[in-house]
């Protein structure tokens, strides 16, 4: 199957879909635009809010996927729960936040109600991370006229997810969430110049290299080793149609924060981001539990980025954050496949 079979593109990049703000239709039409193709991030989003944004790219005559978080939530116990609202609660005194009282929330980040809009409203290409969807929930989509990609980790992930039309080949260089199926895995050093030419040993569906990859000779790189097409996050979020917090795009590049660690301080669940204060003082002490966790600490990450306070900040960023610049995502994007 080749990029225009599943993307309808002839450019073999994709833009990753960055939950939390970076990836609006800003972003997916100007990716999209390019010769790329771009994804909305259905996370944590309401329905009517996932809704709105794929009419505004329809109005506009661009093709677009949308990524969905599978429900992969690890039941935490009240205790521990409580435990970790006390150990941070001195994060949220600044801005007036009972961290210790929060409610223990836990929720399937509306899935059935995103994968009936899916199927009323089909986009060609439906992305999942965190784990495979179901079997009926895939035919469903492909009954609709949608292609279904899966994010996988390792070769035994990518196994699990056979059904799928598909796979995003995820790395440990990545970005904010891993897309690991187990929350609780201990996550592994690995490097895409070793995943993919395994992963092709495995399968023959297609592969999408993600995690890292933020220059054009490390996307020239990786293809030959059995990758369909490279998908980019980091190095699009400081572009003018990047939904990113002008505090998150700044920290990208300040010459203070130059490492990224793999953390669940934040959301009880690993992802990569910019090593801060939070994460040095708290995840010793964080349990597995997302969305728990996630829910617990939101109130804080809102309020520390409208105060301007990046050290209680989840500043996700892959490895290659670096290399993230400013200007139109179109001209990152053409540059980045200058060597394709």
């Amino acid at each position: 199957m080749t990029m225009t079979d599943l993307f309808g593109v002839d450019l073999p990049i994709v833009a990753a879909p960055m939950a939390g703000g970076p990836s609006g239709p800003g972003l997916v039409a100007a990716v999209t635009s390019a010769g790329g193709f771009g994804f909305l991030a259905a996370g944590y989003k309401q329905p009517a809010a996932v809704a709105a944004e794929m009419v505004d790219l329809r109005t506009a005559g661009i093709p677009f996927g949308v990524n969905v978080f599978v429900p992969s939530g690890s039941p935490l116990a009240e205790a521990e729960f409580r435990r970790y609202a006390r150990t941070i609660v001195g994060e949220g005194a600044p801005y007036g936040l009972d961290l210790a009282g929060a409610p223990l929330v836990s929720d399937d980040d509306h899935w059935a109600a995103k994968i009936d809009l899916l199927l009323a409203d089909p986009v060609p290409v439906v992305s999942f991370t965190f784990g495979g969807p179901s079997p009926d929930v895939v035919a469903a989509l492909r009954r609709a006229g949608s292609r279904v990609l899966v994010t996988v980790t390792s070769v035994d992930e990518a196994r699990a997810a056979a059904d799928a039309d598909g796979l995003i080949v995820q790395s440990s260089a990545a970005g904010a969430h891993s897309g690991t199926h187990d929350p609780a895995r201990v996550l592994p050093e690995t490097r895409l110049t070793d995943l993919i030419p395994q992963l092709r040993a495995a399968t023959d569906q297609p592969l999408i290299a993600a995690g890292g990859l933020a220059t054009a000779s490390q996307l020239r790189d990786i293809v030959p080793l059995g990758a369909d097409a490279v998908m980019v996050g980091t190095a699009l979020l400081r572009t003018d149609e990047s939904g990113a917090s002008q505090l998150h795009k700044d920290a990208l590049v300040d010459p203070v924060r130059t490492r990224t660690v793999i953390t669940r301080a934040f959301t009880g669940r690993p992802a990569r981001g910019l090593l801060n204060g939070f994460i040095e003082r708290n995840e010793a002490f964080a349990p597995v539990g997302y969305p728990a966790i996630h829910h617990l600490t939101r109130p804080l990450r809102a309020a520390a980025t409208q105060a301007g306070d990046a050290e209680r900040v989840s500043l996700w960023a892959g490895a290659g954050h670096r290399h993230a610049r400013t200007g139109p995502a179109g001209d990152v994007i053409a540059d980045l496949t200058a060597l394709l």
